[in-house]
């Protein structure tokens, strides 16, 4: 990518803009739903979707073939991110959406420590402060306590661990293959790995519900069509603050659409994980230009 090419700040700005507005409806869509399905169904539903929206390119693909070695990876990937949009589906059902939103912001802290474990990048004592910082954060939003942490907490938790181990082995596979082909694989093998667990909890389904997915299948594509635009045309520091700013909608919507309450400590917690997010994000671009990320092959994984 040439210098040129991220030279464009207010384009990046509005298409990561258009990227966070995206994925928050999407959350909106399941709180509205909410436990009127389990949370294995509505999750295999809505990646049946996105499988029926990439098939065409899903059959070239394979038809091309796949690298040597990278079937365990996809494999693997599809399992990790199977578990997650189970959990995260669960407690989207089940918590305020402003409280889903703070606590997905550990997702990059995941990336972070997982990146170390197993990709061989060192930790400084800065991006360890960074990760103390972000679990300070979510601490306060979940004071414990002082309340009840309930399975929604702890399945959302558990979901930004495994979305985080889903992102390390996109980064591997994408030495592999374009970043098309590893999103039309994840559709796939989640739809796959979903299928058993939605059977087992199948309940009937009503043309509404199905509209309902429908639409966040939609929404997600397009939020990561969205996001992926803003880093083609803008630095990550211009545009990462930005997604930031779904916690300020997704505490809109909890409020004007679900009665949901401001809760201040999620506020603060959030805020207080955004810092450390965008310390670590910030201080992963400038090793990125600085060249001093290991080379894939140095992973553990």
């Amino acid at each position: 990518m040439t210098e040129s090419s991220l030279n464009r700040p207010v384009a990046g700005v509005l298409w990561m803009l258009a990227s966070g507005l995206s994925f928050v409806a999407v959350t909106g869509i399941v709180r509205y739903l909410g436990t009127d399905l389990p949370a294995a169904q509505s999750a295999f539903l809505r990646f049946a979707w996105s499988f029926v929206f990439l098939l065409p390119s899903l059959v070239m693909l394979l038809r091309a073939g796949l690298p040597a070695g990278a079937w365990p990876l996809i494999g693997w990937r599809g399992a990790v991110h199977s578990v997650a949009v189970i959990l995260w589906f669960y407690a989207m059902a089940r918590l305020p959406v402003a409280e889903v939103t703070a606590i997905g912001y550990l997702n990059p802290v995941g990336v972070t420590l997982g990146a170390a474990l197993f990709f061989g990048e060192k930790l400084a004592f800065r991006r360890l402060a960074a990760i103390g910082l972000a679990i300070v954060g979510a601490l306060i939003v979940l004071r414990p306590g002082l309340r009840e942490v309930s399975a929604g907490h702890l399945s959302q938790i558990g979901a930004a661990i495994c979305f985080a181990g889903s992102y390390l082995l996109a980064k591997r596979l994408s030495q592999m293959m374009p970043a098309g082909a590893i999103v039309a694989l994840m559709s796939a093998t989640v739809t796959i790995g979903l299928l058993p667990f939605a059977v087992a909890v199948w309940v009937p389904v009503t043309l509404e519900h199905l509209l309902w997915l429908g639409l966040v299948a939609v929404f997600a594509t397009a939020g990561h069509y969205f996001m992926t635009r803003a880093f083609a045309v803008a630095p990550v520091a211009v545009t990462q603050p930005v997604t930031f700013l779904q916690l300020l909608w997704a505490t809109l919507l909890g409020a004007l659409a679900f009665g949901e309450s401001v809760d201040p400590f999620v506020i603060l917690g959030g805020a207080v994980i955004i810092g450390a997010v965008s310390y670590i994000t910030l201080r992963e671009a400038q090793i990125k230009r600085a060249g001093l990320t290991p080379p894939a092959n140095a992973g553990k994984l």
